[in-house]
């Protein structure tokens, strides 16, 4: 079933929780960006191994599958974009914007943007998500083309479409379109940006913040109770994009309180998603190598326009303080140290809840699962030995547009 049909019966999106229990999600299925990564280009494209595409996909149906078993309204974004390409006003402006980098020259673009403009919607979306060699033009020829080498992207593809949940993230009954920091991923918001403003089934939602915005990525947004946002500041999302986002909450009832969670600079706790994620309205599994140092800044709107910004205190205190509840009880990622970094670095606590007390994980993270499970969690286990080859788990791979209100 596609989207445009599915949409008459779809629940009407919206997101308060991390827990809620899931009704519709956005997945991306590995394609044919995967299989343009290479040793010489994954690291600028953001990938730590080069995948196995076919298993991949193999292991992306399955966790699809588990959603669907669960109930869940599947949407891939694919299938969103090729239906918003339908419109001749998407056509132009996804044209427009893919063709805006200044690499191509004058010459390039004119012939890029009248050859895109002729191609069908299934043609284009591959062309915007896979992109284009230098080898693969057939016209245009200019400086430009004589310069790069035969294999150079004109067009660079954008295999981190995966992560759906880093491209937005719904809030309430709004959708945040988020900043992606890394020119790599850039082009992922604007693809976004065109389904929520132009597909059908997402017709008079309100869309905020922005590709265009102070950077937030949307790995770094938990919806922790309804009201209390958390945000991580740190490699990819700015105290500028949170200052952005939490006055634009403020100011349209999104939230009352944000948290500020500032985070290491390192390459293993990217966002706050690789630190922790909720598996229950008074749960959290947490990389523990860290979680006795994370901090928060709770943030409230002022009497009169100045965001009220608090010292920072440990960070599950002031969550539970921002949610009124007594405790936010801490799963601890691993055994100890050692394991602990390891099913971390495997994206053991970037769990998706599918419901309150129900969420998927990697299998290959068995003590992480079995602290999950004994603390009362159902674990729904997937494989993730391809899929996992970008750093990003269950959590990274789903955006959720609709959940149930607790």
């Amino acid at each position: 079933m596609t989207a445009s049909t599915a949409s008459t019966t779809a629940p009407r999106p919206g997101v308060s929780t991390e827990v809620g229990r899931l009704r519709t999600v956005m997945l991306h299925r590995p394609g044919p960006e995967l299989q343009r990564l290479t040793p010489r280009n994954n690291d600028q494209l953001l990938f730590d191994g080069i995948p196995w595409v076919s298993r991949a996909q193999d292991e992306h149906d399955a966790f699809a599958d588990a959603l669907r078993t669960r109930g869940v309204e599947v949407l891939y974004l694919t299938e969103l974009l090729v239906e918003t390409l339908a419109s001749e006003e998407a056509r132009s402006r996804a044209v427009e914007g893919v063709t805006r980098s200044l690499r191509l020259g004058d010459t390039m673009r004119e012939h890029l943007q009248g050859w895109l403009a002729g191609l069908s919607p299934e043609e284009l979306k591959d062309v915007l998500t896979a992109g284009l060699r230098n080898d693969e033009v057939r016209g245009g020829f200019g400086l430009v083309t004589s310069l790069l080498a035969h294999d150079d992207f004109l067009i660079d593809p954008l295999p981190n479409l995966l992560f759906t949940r880093d491209s937005s993230v719904w809030i309430r009954d709004k959708v945040a379109v988020t900043s992606l920091a890394m020119p790599a991923r850039d082009r992922e918001t604007q693809l976004t940006e065109l389904i929520y403003t132009r597909h059908p089934r997402f017709s008079g939602i309100e869309t905020i913040h922005g590709w265009h915005r102070e950077h937030v990525e949307g790995g770094d947004v938990l919806l922790l109770s309804p009201g209390v946002v958390a945000v991580g500041v740190g490699e990819r999302t700015t105290p500028a994009g949170v200052e952005r986002l939490a006055r634009q909450l403020f100011a349209d009832g999104g939230a009352h309180t944000v948290l500020a969670v500032p985070i290491a600079q390192e390459r293993a706790t990217m966002h706050l998603d690789t630190v922790c994620t909720m598996v229950d309205v008074d749960k959290i599994v947490m990389y523990p190598n860290v979680a006795d140092h994370l901090t928060a800044h709770t943030v409230t709107a002022g009497q009169e326009g100045p965001l009220e910004v608090s010292d920072a205190e440990p960070f599950l205190v002031a969550a539970a303080k921002a949610m009124q509840i007594d405790t936010l009880h801490q799963i601890d990622t691993g055994l100890d140290a050692v394991t602990a970094e390891r099913e971390q670095w495997d994206d053991g606590n970037n769990t998706l809840a599918v419901a309150p007390r129900v969420a998927v994980a990697y299998e290959r993270n068995v003590e992480t699962n079995a602290r999950l499970e004994a603390a009362g969690i159902e674990v729904v286990a997937i494989s993730g030995s391809e899929l996992g080859s970008g750093r990003g788990g269950p959590r990274c791979m789903s955006c959720p547009i609709s959940r149930d209100e607790l």
